[in-house]
């Protein structure tokens, strides 16, 4: 099945002037550059599970990943497809301590809200981005807790989500600037 040319590239192939011929090593750097969100996501993925003595460390992990997955699908989805976004849930669930095949659902659940809102949220400021990632994350910490008070069957305080939920909000603000330095120089320096 063939797959029609994004928006992005259809307004390259528009432009005026001689295109450059594809090469092995224009298809290396392409898909290089496109590997770079996902690639992003495995590192703070592998740099939160290692033993760096931080406090409440394992609180730290959802809401990066939140925070990655959610802000690649909005700004340049087609870096961070759904099968992606699956494999990174699967390797959070295979590192961590949680049951397997609850951060797939919750990074599932932030990207498809990322695509979902993309028209949206383009037209609407850092503000409002921020806040309807408060509330994806909110949702998020909440299905989390729910679902492990399920599974261990006793009653959790809601102290441990609310932490996450504070980490996730403080995590997109710090890793925002970055994501959007790479997205403008490196995942997509065509415009």
């Amino acid at each position: 099945m063939v797959t029609p040319p994004s928006y992005e590239s259809r307004q390259f192939e528009r432009r005026p002037g001689i295109r450059p011929r594809q090469t092995l090593g224009r298809r290396l750097d392409a898909a290089s550059r496109a590997a770079l969100p996902a690639a992003i996501a495995v590192v703070l993925l592998l740099l939160l599970h290692a033993p760096l003595g931080l406090p409440a460390q394992p609180a730290l992990l959802l809401g990066a990943e939140l925070a990655c997955v959610f802000y690649w699908s909005l700004f340049l989805p087609r870096v961070m497809p759904s099968p992606v976004v699956f494999v990174l849930g699967l390797l959070v669930d295979l590192l961590g301590t949680g049951p397997l095949g609850l951060s797939v659902v919750l990074l599932l659940i932030a990207h498809v809200a990322g695509i979902a809102w993309r028209q949206a949220l383009m037209r609407q400021g850092a503000l409002v981005i921020w806040l309807v990632f408060a509330g994806v994350a909110a949702l998020c910490c909440l299905i989390e807790w729910l679902a492990t008070m399920l599974l261990e069957w006793r009653l959790l305080p809601p102290g441990s989500a609310a932490l996450q939920f504070g980490f996730a909000l403080g995590e997109y603000l710090v890793l925002s600037g970055p994501f959007a330095w790479c997205m403008r120089v490196v995942a997509r320096p065509h415009g």
